[in-house]
């Protein structure tokens, strides 16, 4: 997991019901937001509050463990950007990813940062920033030097950039579409202008 000492291996059952959990987590925050019921997440998981608690003894625990989770979900979006597109391309493409990330995830920010301010969380969030700056990065370079993106620009730029544009359009813009827009408009700008393009502004 993303910033956290490794667990000691679960027992095949365990971990079974480990994985559970953080999906019906996963599902129940999106949906509800960060104060879901944890009763109602354990009964999706189709285990008992006693084993949710087990696995995660307090909320903030088990938000942290969604937010790490999404965290590597989005950078494993790098490799299959990069496999799949040319540079340009995967780099908009998780700029997409990031923009999508960052609004289903302002809620669990928000209650981690009220529910659990101390040394822990604050290392655990800055390997989670180091993480997502260290994908962003890889994308922007090999983008600049395919020369689709502007070469000036630097990879904390867009971070924030996307999460200006997550700001700005919270609690105005439940479908995403806002948010949408804008980013495209800030990755028009980041674009290198073709010939034709510029001669036709000329």
């Amino acid at each position: 997991m993303v910033g956290t000492a490794a667990r000691r291996p679960l027992r095949a059952d365990a971990q079974r019901n480990y994985d559970l959990i953080l999906a019906a987590a996963q599902k129940a925050f999106a949906t509800h937001g960060a104060g879901a019921s944890l009763e109602e997440i354990a009964r999706q998981a189709g285990v008992g509050s006693a084993t949710l608690h087990r696995h995660f003894p307090s909320r903030a625990s088990l938000l942290r463990a969604v937010f790490r989770d999404r965290v590597e979900a989005l950078c494993a979006r790098t490799e299959e950007h990069t496999r799949a597109s040319e540079p340009g391309t995967a780099l908009f493409s998780w700029l997409r990813d990031f923009n999508a990330y960052a609004a289903a995830s302002r809620g669990l920010a928000a209650s981690l940062l009220h529910d659990g301010r101390d040394a822990g969380l604050l290392e655990e969030d800055d390997d989670c920033v180091a993480t997502i700056t260290t994908a962003a990065g890889q994308l922007l370079r090999d983008a600049q030097q395919s020369g689709a993106v502007r070469p000036h620009i630097r990879t904390e730029d867009m971070l924030t950039l996307v999460s200006a544009i997550s700001l700005a359009t919270e609690g105005q813009d439940d479908d995403g579409t806002q948010a949408a827009r804008l980013l495209d408009i800030a990755i028009d700008g980041m674009r290198v202008a073709s010939p034709s393009s510029s001669a036709s502004t000329a």
